[in-house]
């Protein structure tokens, strides 16, 4: 991982690769921002004249933009990294905007070995912001790639040093400590994600977990298929019985001797899912690694409230299984028995993380935690509702749905709230058993939500993070954001988690 630093120096002065700076976009072109020390300097040591050759260059200052520039005689880097900030706001730059420039320049940065970043930083959420998004974006997944196809300019920003004149503050420091913390555990969610689904059973990833969690403090529990059916896990088995790689569940929690709360987190785990029988066409498959998202972003949330020291229990529960089509598989018309005693007939083997899901939902909640959210790629009428950045949230707590909003906002991610009608539960209603798995196709998002309801206890408070949109990229990167898996969620999970420990669960 990246190796960061906070330094107090003046941005001429420290050797380094490249300084990045800010540039804000005026009426007629790029100019420098304010309160920024180094853009001061370089458009000084420009005679200047920094927003007139940037123009020249091409740039106009919009948010991402890079422009390169050799570095002005005597500072002690060879190489000036502009990146736009858009135009500047009133009540100074926002900690997305930041967390946004700063990861373009880390990915415009990639082969280099040092990088120091003079962005315009006012607070220690900024400093947090600038540390969280130059590591974000300082992330390239090369575990599969073969010796020669191993490039040197694809290897990440080796060092970073954010420039930051309180550097000695020790709320600054905390936030550059916490960045660290954050985005490592993000790059820990992607590299799952990105592991190809022959390399990554259900199995596999149980396995992880168990290797990994030790090394935090966090310990970790596994189901393996015969625990599963001794214990009645028939969502959780009949998605897993069409596959050769049979399914698990895994527990993992962090408890803090001094906690007076619980949050309990679910995530969903499909390691690949071909839609099982009601197969996926042509198009539609090249992606399904990613099915596992949910869980991954839950388990690097647990080990980041772990590595944080943070003043809560927070438990994870990884619902894990592949999706194949099989002649073992679950077939639509099967009814299942479900962990909580409840029968669902399945009309869609496409909708299976909802099975999956159900089984983990009810086994948290005997738990009885503080607060229960799921976060799970489970539609993809959610992201014809809400676009490929945006998750939904979903909760008949109003207030927990609004919390859960406002701290994905806290922590830079992209979510809108989302009602839950009760007339789709209708569609839901079977003739043979008590539920069947899809109800009508409109609403499809908030169908799926209220048949997760009927696995959580009335009295838990829950949320359901639908994150199908932004969990996996296929575009061009953008910001901090490559392409590939995202780490979706895992930022506001820890935020979430930041929040229960500070007493600021609503209601």
């Amino acid at each position: 991982m990246t190796a960061l630093t906070l330094s107090n120096l003046p941005a001429t002065t420290v050797p380094a690769d490249a300084v990045v700076i800010g540039v804000a976009k005026g009426e007629s072109g790029p100019v420098p921002p304010a309160g920024s020390p180094a853009a001061a300097a370089a458009d000084e040591a420009f005679g200047g004249s920094l927003a007139t050759t940037l123009a020249t260059l091409g740039a106009k200052g919009a948010e991402d933009e890079i422009t390169r520039l050799p570095a002005p005689a005597g500072w002690a880097v060879p190489l000036v990294v502009a990146v736009g900030l858009g135009a500047e706001p009133a009540g100074g730059w926002a900690p997305e905007t930041l967390r946004r420039a700063a990861g373009a320049a880390a990915r415009a940065l990639a082969g280099s070995e040092h990088a120091t970043f003079a962005l315009p930083v006012a607070d220690a959420d900024a400093i947090g912001a600038v540390a969280e998004g130059a590591l974000m974006g300082a992330y390239a997944f090369t575990a599969f790639r073969g010796r020669a196809n191993a490039s040197a300019a694809s290897t990440p920003l080796a060092r970073i040093t954010v420039l930051d004149a309180d550097a000695g503050d020790a709320e600054h420091t905390a936030a550059a400590e916490r960045a660290l913390v954050v985005a490592e555990e993000v790059a820990r969610a992607r590299d799952l994600i990105n592991t190809p689904p022959n390399a990554l059973s259900p199995a596999d990833f149980a396995a992880v977990v168990e290797a990994a969690a030790p090394e935090y403090g966090v310990t970790a529990e596994v189901w393996d298929e015969r625990a599963l059916i001794d214990g009645g896990y028939g969502g959780i088995m009949g998605v897993g019985q069409g596959s050769a790689t049979p399914p698990r569940l895994v527990r993992v929690a962090y408890t803090h001797p001094a906690a007076s709360a619980t949050l309990a987190l679910v995530g969903k785990g499909i390691t690949f899912d071909s839609g099982g029988l009601s197969l996926k066409p042509v198009g539609h498959n090249e992606t399904m690694k990613c099915d596992m998202s949910g869980a991954a972003a839950v388990f690097s949330a647990v080990v980041a409230a772990a590595r944080l020291g943070l003043e809560v229990n927070v438990t994870g529960w990884l619902a894990l299984a592949e999706n194949m089509p099989s002649g073992g598989a679950v077939r639509p018309g099967d009814v299942l028995t479900m962990y909580s005693g409840k029968t669902v007939e399945v009309l869609n083997t496409d909708a299976e993380g909802r099975l999956v899901m159900a089984d983990a939902l009810a086994r948290a909640c005997e738990e009885s935690p503080d607060a229960l959210v799921d976060v799970a790629t489970l539609t993809g009428a959610m992201v014809l509702a809400l676009g490929k950045r945006t998750f939904g949230v979903l909760s008949p707590d109003e207030a927990f749905r609004s919390l859960l909003h406002e701290t994905a906002g806290q922590a830079g991610e992209q979510s809108w709230p989302m009602p839950m009608p009760a007339e789709l539960a209708e569609g839901l209603k079977s003739p043979v058993a008590d539920l069947a798995n899809v109800g009508e196709r409109m609403g499809g998002g908030l169908s799926a939500g209220l048949f997760l309801k009927e696995f959580v206890a009335e009295d838990t408070r829950w949320a359901h993070l639908d994150i199908a949109g932004p969990a996996f990229h296929e575009g061009a990167p953008y910001g901090y954001t490559p392409k590939g898996g995202t780490g979706s969620a895992v930022r506001t999970l820890v935020r979430l988690a930041e929040r229960v420990a500070d007493g600021e669960l609503a209601g």
